[in-house]
């Protein structure tokens, strides 16, 4: 059996336990290692200089070959042990291998070329294939191999992170289910048109404004996000307070509601949690924990569905959502990459009057986007539902994206969007307005008068227009409005309007005026 254990022999045990301790923890850090998004099954962006990067001890060398063809390259880490390659990706297609070596060996299989997209925003983004139109259709029939799906987790953190959790994974029926369904639907009539290989990383979060997804530095350079950082601040000096109260009502909450239970009784709402640090919408918590980590991964480009919750501040977003664009082109150093974005769709009750509207002028501040280089956006004014703030229907909504894809990034000669406001010109009594991506020509869907045209005159004062297609134009004119000065089109939450052009691609609502809206004082 065992000899008896003297004070000697426990020491030792322990020195022998405390260096075995110590070599195995000096291995573990010595192996070089890669970040999430880099590994099996992933896509390469094609027609670049893909970067490859890891960590390993400071001075490592490491070492990189790659099955396409014969060579090997050589790196030292740095001071930090970061290291990183960029290499040419090969032909589109694969599967590929990448061997990586330093005091370990690494090899990655099963690696595709091909166009890879970031697809984010909040809640609209994250609805999952299986909460989509015709789920078990969609589901069964996802049988795409080379399209691979790499899903951040949802992480909050205080400064930009150099890792996420996550992984990529062929798609099939047993891996789309929880998947972005715009994410899915925008790749998968990518894959068809391209008949290339697509890579899409999934990182959104329901509920969450365009500040959390925008860096700290660009954040603080933008004059209109000033309230928006000092609300932060002020969160931040009050929490511990706030969050005494919350556990307080936390615990009431549990009472009441386990009184509600006993009689039968409808349980009250659960307390909401505090804003402050770990919070979701917090600026930038968002890019730190789930854009950060990506960079600088190759990509194609993104795609975005947001604004919901930032609709209440729709002037605020004329300047936010462009910095979060030119925020996310900056940290990634690629160019001026394709941004594209969903417009909002619509929601809420029908008005039977012209009124204001937070909404639409949330869709308007995204049509001025479109002044920034290399966007596009799918118009869907028309595939919402008034009393669900998230569609079913986002087939559409990925095919719309995709058309924008196929037009701008990829050149194809397509009408890519439905007709966007250019111009007007009053002529007596008529309004003429003339637009953009007309294509063949203009329509009123299923052949009815043109509906969700409203005019006004200098006293500002909206009423429903009549409103017929000349040729390329559209004239607007009410017999309540002898000298007309402004036109808008399906300017509300839930508008009733048909314009489109001929390819059936709706218009996006619009206004002409720039008279102050309902959101202007809101920050």
């Amino acid at each position: 059996m065992y000899g008896k254990r003297t004070p000697r022999n426990i020491m030792v045990l322990l020195l022998v336990t405390i260096v075995t301790s110590l070599l195995v923890s000096a291995s573990a850090w010595a192996d070089i290692r890669l970040p999430a998004v880099v590994g099996d099954n992933m896509v390469l962006q094609s027609g670049m200089k893909a970067p490859i990067w890891g960590w390993a001890d400071p001075g490592e060398e490491v070492r990189l070959s790659v099955n396409w063809h014969r060579m090997e390259r050589r790196t030292t880490a740095d001071k930090d042990g970061k290291w990183m390659f960029e290499v040419k990706t090969p032909p589109v297609g694969g599967p590929y291998q990448i061997t990586l070596k330093g005091k370990n060996t690494l090899t990655l299989t099963n690696i595709l070329v091909g166009e890879v997209w970031v697809c984010s925003g909040q809640s609209n983004m994250q609805w999952s294939v299986q909460n989509s139109n015709n789920p078990k259709e969609e589901i069964a029939a996802a049988k795409y191999p080379k399209i691979r799906l790499f899903s951040v987790e949802r992480k909050v953190a205080d400064t930009p992170q150099a890792d996420c959790k996550g992984s990529w994974v062929e798609c099939g029926p047993e891996t789309i289910p929880g998947f972005s369904a715009v994410g899915y639907y925008f790749g998968r009539h990518l894959h068809k048109r391209l008949n290339v290989p697509i890579g899409l990383i999934h990182t959104s979060w329901g509920g969450t404004p365009a500040e959390a997804w925008t860096s700290p530095a660009m954040l603080k350079t933008i004059p209109e996000c000033e309230p928006i950082l000092k609300r932060w601040k002020d969160a931040v000096a009050n929490y511990p307070k706030a969050m005494t109260k919350y556990k307080e009502a936390v615990e009431k909450w549990k009472k009441d509601s386990a009184k509600a239970k006993a009689e039968g009784k409808k349980a009250p709402r659960r307390p909401w949690a505090p804003f402050g640090p770990g919070h979701p919408h917090s600026p930038s918590g968002l890019y730190n924990a789930m854009i950060a980590p990506l960079i600088p991964y190759g990509i194609q480009g993104a795609i975005w569905y947001q604004g919901e919750s930032n609709a209440s501040r729709a002037y605020q977003y004329r300047k936010l959502f462009p910095a979060m664009i030119k925020s996310w082109r900056k940290s990634w150093k690629q160019n001026c990459f394709p941004f594209l974005f969903v417009q909002l769709a619509n929601w809420r009750e029908v008005k039977e009057e012209p009124v204001e509207s937070d909404w639409a002028e949330l869709r308007e501040a995204q049509t001025m986007t479109l002044d920034l280089d290399n966007t596009g956006m799918a118009v869907i004014i028309d595939i919402g539902e008034a009393n669900d703030i998230h569609p079913r229907n986002k087939q559409d909504v990925g095919k719309r994206l995709a058309l924008w894809a196929l037009g701008t990034t990829y050149g194809w000669d397509i009408v890519h969007s439905g007709p966007l406001y250019k111009s007007m010109e009053i002529k007596g009594a008529e309004a003429v307005l003339s637009f953009d991506h007309v294509g063949k020509g203009l329509v009123a869907k299923d052949g009815a008068p043109l509906k969700g045209f409203a005019i006004a005159g200098a006293d500002k004062k909206f009423v429903w227009a009549k409103a017929e297609i000349k040729g390329k134009t559209v004239v607007v004119s009410s017999d309540e409005v002898a000298k007309p000065v402004a036109v808008r089109y399906a300017w509300a939450d839930n508008p009733i309007c048909n314009f489109y052009n001929e390819v059936g691609l709706p218009a996006s609502p619009f206004r002409t005026d720039t008279w102050p809206g309902v959101t202007i004082d809101k920050k």
